[in-house]
């Protein structure tokens, strides 16, 4: 059974969500916040202001669904406050899900944990903060799990905008610096600590600042 519930669904809804059994051996993992002016892209939203990182990020989601639609798994959306009905995540194509409480990294271990228990083999992780994001790179995190345990793709910031595993793997989740320049590198050198196989991915940069903006795709298709 599903270890996180949906906020604003009823009882027969949870009991299908409870109920669900994967389509296919991979599942994809995308990591939203609600759009909702002020709350989101605050960093950005220094610089260009609130409506206008709003809108950013409108189009970062609307990039990110369409990435995903291609990716042949089972797609999950887990929102940060709210489950919205009727949106850019068609309910066809994506299944909803609420983050759990915590910081990233418990969100994250709660949502990886969820869907191994359900019985998928391969579980990949993504954001939706980069207009650089291509099918490609989460196909190839697919790829690279035949033959090892953890796939990080980097971000410039130091960070990761996409982990994946072939199985749980709790200790990646604790004690780590998340939203800090060190977190890519701890990551990667508690997996050599630990001599688990692991692969990385081409390095992206995620939309955080305006710099990151105009430094991506998104200035370059202005």
């Amino acid at each position: 059974m599903g270890i996180l519930r949906n906020k604003d669904s009823d009882d027969d809804q949870d009991m299908m969500d409870d109920f669900h059994f994967p389509t296919s051996k991979n599942a994809l993992i995308i990591f939203v916040r609600n759009p909702e002016l002020g709350k989101c892209k605050t960093r950005l939203a220094e610089t260009i202001g609130d409506e206008a990182a709003l809108e950013i990020y409108k189009q970062l989601l609307f990039h990110t669904s369409n990435v995903a639609k291609s990716i042949v798994a089972d797609r999950f959306v887990f929102y940060s406050e709210t489950i919205q009905k009727n949106d850019l995540w068609e309910d066809a194509i994506f299944r909803k899900k609420l983050q759990s409480e915590g910081d990233l990294g418990e969100k994250m271990e709660t949502a990886f944990l969820e869907l191994f228990q359900l019985g998928y083999e391969k579980v990949v992780i993504i954001g939706s903060d980069l207009f650089d994001l291509k099918p490609l790179h989460i196909n190839s995190a697919y790829q690279n799990l035949n033959t090892h345990k953890v796939v990080i793709g980097p971000a410039k910031d130091g960070g990761y905008y996409l982990l994946g595993l072939s199985q749980m793997n709790n200790t990646l989740f604790k004690n780590k610096p998340w939203s800090s320049s060190n977190l890519l590198e701890e990551t990667l050198d508690e997996l050599m600590e630990n001599n688990i196989k692991f692969t990385t991915l081409e390095t992206l940069s995620d939309i955080d600042t305006y710099d990151d903006l105009m430094e991506s795709s998104y200035n370059k298709n202005q």
